[in-house]
């Protein structure tokens, strides 16, 4: 036999060859091994990576279906924060209501009578604006390592999501779901704490640094993130009997001990709550098929829990 024939021969043969390699099924990708879930970190974690809520930067927000709680950031909001305990102790959110949710943003509370609003005792009526405050300000910041589009480093402090940028030297809270920030009018100083709103939706972080966020929903959200939307511009209830009504906002030093909620935040400079933030950006187990690799700032969760539960 020829070289011509023999060529010939082995065409057929290595086309043959060919095809099949591309229409062999693919290799099964290798199994993703199992990593701790948040719920792994949480039942491991020591009790010093805790704390509790300090009851003078914490608001009980009583509503009907139950109680929403508020921490506070003073850190961030040193004048707002005062003005809102001092509104507490003044019973100024008694009486007044859930005013508007709109659908994938937030839900806001306040004073629907704003030609005749209810007057101030002891607090104040004008404050500046804290949209961001001195980076020293912020004493317990922990980096987190992911890029973020908003900000040249972002991170935790002390239980926030926060923001900051070395060049300015200043540092800000984060809109992420769950937050509490202050509604103003256009003018930086036409906020002082007696309208406030949580995000209720994806996070709006386009607001940072152009809103006081004074503090963070750490109970209690799905009473706020689950209200009937609100039928006219914004979210706003359009009919009074739409409005969800406030029982009372109450600063828990003020609350007798034995009703308050005996809550604890992880502390975001410990262990584990590094370990928490991994166990979501590279996700373990057979049902992950491709480990992200990245967690957004908003994504990372701050784990809650209530003492002798």
């Amino acid at each position: 036999m020829d070289y011509t024939t023999k060529q010939a021969l082995a065409i057929p043969a290595l086309a043959a060859l060919l095809w099949q390699t591309a229409h062999a099924a693919p290799a099964a990708p290798a199994a993703n091994p199992p990593k701790p879930t948040v719920a792994d970190v949480v039942k491991a974690s020591k009790p010093a990576e805790w704390r509790p809520l300090d009851p003078e930067h914490t608001l009980y927000m009583d509503l009907p279906a139950g109680r929403v709680v508020i921490e506070l950031a003073p850190d961030f909001a040193p004048a707002h924060a005062a003005n809102l305990r001092a509104l507490a102790r003044d019973r100024y959110f008694d009486g007044l209501a859930v005013l508007r949710s709109q659908d994938n943003y937030v839900a806001q509370w306040g004073d629907p009578d704003e030609k005749n609003p209810r007057a101030f005792k002891t607090a104040k009526a004008k404050l500046p604006g804290e949209f961001t405050v001195p980076m020293a300000n912020d004493k317990h910041f922990t980096l987190l390592p992911d890029r973020d589009g908003y900000a040249a480093q972002v991170g935790h402090s002390n239980g926030f999501p926060s923001a900051r940028d070395p060049k300015t030297g200043r540092a800000w809270l984060a809109h992420c779901y769950g937050m509490v920030g202050v509604g103003r009018d256009v003018d930086s100083d036409s906020a002082n704490g007696s309208s406030l709103y949580a995000v209720t939706g994806h996070a709006p972080r386009h607001l940072d640094r152009n809103i006081t966020v004074v503090g963070r929903v750490v109970s209690g959200m799905p009473l706020l993130s689950s209200l009937p939307r609100g039928t006219g511009a914004l979210g706003f209830y359009e009919k009074p009997e739409q409005r969800t009504p406030i029982k009372s906002v109450r600063l828990a030093a003020d609350v007798p001990e034995a009703e308050r909620v005996k809550l604890e935040v992880m502390r975001t400079d410990s262990a584990s709550f590094q370990a928490v933030a991994e166990a979501q950006r590279n996700r373990g187990g057979p049902w992950t098929k491709v480990p992200a690799g990245y967690i957004e700032l908003c994504n990372v969760t701050i784990p809650v829990r209530e003492i002798g539960k």
